[in-house]
């Protein structure tokens, strides 16, 4: 009884702790569409009303947003759709890490 119990315990330990495992994602969205000072605020707040984002660098020269999100949340998909819905579609720079 003592051996079903203990199994119990670490399968029910194993399942809660499945989205905690999930390692932060960082990707940098190339954003041409940004060509004022209002720009990088817009995609800034349309970034941080995605569930999972949990920070977003947003540089006006460069063009680009850097999001660090959970990959469990979220995706880039989504990212790159909150953009685009905010009216400044973006692309992918590189790889997501």
């Amino acid at each position: 009884m003592k051996k079903l119990l203990a199994w119990a315990c670490l399968a029910l330990a194993l399942a809660l702790s499945g989205p905690a495992m999930a390692a932060p994602k960082t990707v940098t969205l190339s954003v041409p569409g940004m060509n004022c000072a209002a720009c990088p605020i817009t995609v800034k707040k349309a970034l941080g009303k995605v569930p999972g984002v949990a920070k977003t660098d947003v540089n006006l020269g460069k063009r680009e947003a850097t999001v660090t999100f959970d990959n469990a949340r979220t995706n880039v998909e989504a990212l790159m759709r909150a953009t685009q819905d905010a009216g400044y579609p973006s692309t992918v720079v590189g790889s997501a890490k």
